[in-house]
């Protein structure tokens, strides 16, 4: 069996927990968190950056690991602006089309219909590179909302 690199999430010092729609996924071993600005990211050598306005995401590249920015809008621009150069790791968007159920209060996002929520962009970036998305969205409140709104999405 195939065994994928970990989904690495770099989650803003100033990430609302109790918001945070990764909650859950800590312990999962297939996750590494890491929180910015304080911990040094591994290699992201072979693995593909979730952001806006890069090439669209394509099932042939499941073979690469995820990196995930979590933070509002704000902080994840900035975040991205001050990481070191990361040499071997592929910008990527996921489609469009696909809608939040999130209900956002940012003024911030760029388009607050198709901004995701972190855990609704993990999820569509998994089910279009054929992962096993099964436990992603247990701890979702907006779960079916999303589902609903995205039928596309397994």
């Amino acid at each position: 069996m195939f065994q994928f690199l970990p989904t690495i999430i770099l989650r803003h010092r100033k990430e609302n927990l109790k918001k945070c729609s990764l909650r859950g996924l800590e312990n999962r071993p297939d996750f590494k968190f890491f929180t910015y600005p304080k911990d040094i990211l591994p290699s992201l050598d072979g693995y593909i950056l979730l952001t806006l306005g890069a090439p669209s995401l394509s099932e042939k590249e499941n073979k690469h690991g995820l990196f995930l920015i979590d933070a509002t809008w704000r902080y994840a621009g900035l975040m991205l602006k001050n990481l070191p150069p990361m040499d071997g790791c592929i910008p990527r968007s996921l489609p469009s089309s696909l809608r939040t159920a999130y209900p956002r209060r940012q003024d911030d996002c760029p388009d607050p219909e198709s901004g995701l929520a972190s855990i609704e962009a993990l999820y569509a970036a998994y089910a279009l590179l054929g992962r096993n998305t099964d436990g992603l969205l247990d701890n979702y409140y907006w779960k079916e909302q999303f589902l609903r709104l995205n039928p596309g999405l397994p």
